[in-house]
C-alpha cells in the first residue's frame, strides 16, 4: 500500500467590508479575510496539504493570484480542481485533520456544516474530515483579530 502525507498552511489578513468564508461556508462575522479569491484559509490549507502530499507544488502555483480568472473565486472550486489532480495521480483521500486559528467568531457551531461541504467535495465520509478551532489567547496578530490562519494535514492512499 502506497501512502503519502501532506501538510498545508494558509494565512489571510482580516478586514472590515469582507465576508468570512471558512470550510466552504459563510460565517457571520464583522471581519472577513482579505485575498484575491474568497480567502477561505481552511480550504486553501487543505489544497496545499493535498498538493504537497504528491509533490504538486502549492495552491499559488496552480491558481495564481496574478490570474484575473481567480479574482473572488469560490475556494470550493479550487478544492474541487485540486481533488481532480489527486485522482489523476491515482490517489484517494484517507483523512484530513485541520485546525483554524481565530479569536472570533466562535467556530465550533459551524464545524459540522464545514465537514459536510468538504467531505462532499472530496468524496469522503464526514468522519474523514476533522476540523478543530482554537484561539490565540489574544496574543499577536491572530489574537488581536488582524489575521486568521489554518493548518491542515492529509493522508492519501494509492488506489
Amino acid at each position: 500500500m502506497k501512502l503519502r502525507i501532506g501538510f498545508g498552511v494558509d494565512v489571510h489578513q482580516l478586514v472590515s467590508e469582507r465576508k468570512l468564508f471558512l470550510g466552504g461556508i459563510e460565517i457571520p462575522s464583522d471581519l472577513g479575510a482579505l485575498g484575491h479569491s474568497d480567502a477561505d484559509v481552511l480550504l486553501h490549507a487543505i489544497c496545499d496539504a493535498l498538493l504537497g502530499a504528491l509533490n504538486l507544488r502549492d495552491i499559488g502555483f496552480h491558481f495564481s493570484d496574478q490570474d484575473p480568472k481567480y479574482k473572488n473565486i469560490d475556494s470550493k472550486l479550487l478544492l474541487k480542481d485540486t481533488y481532480q489532480l489527486i485522482k489523476q495521480k491515482g490517489f484517494k483521500i484517507n483523512n484530513i485533520d485541520a485546525t483554524i486559528i481565530a479569536e472570533k467568531p466562535k467556530l465550533n457551531p459551524h464545524i459540522p456544516a464545514m465537514q459536510s461541504v468538504i467531505s462532499k467535495l472530496l468524496e469522503v465520509e464526514e468522519d474523514a474530515v476533522s476540523i478543530k478551532a482554537t484561539t490565540h489567547e489574544k496574543v499577536d496578530s491572530f489574537g488581536k483579530r488582524e489575521a486568521i490562519k489554518a493548518y491542515a494535514v492529509c493522508l492519501l492512499i494509492a488506489e
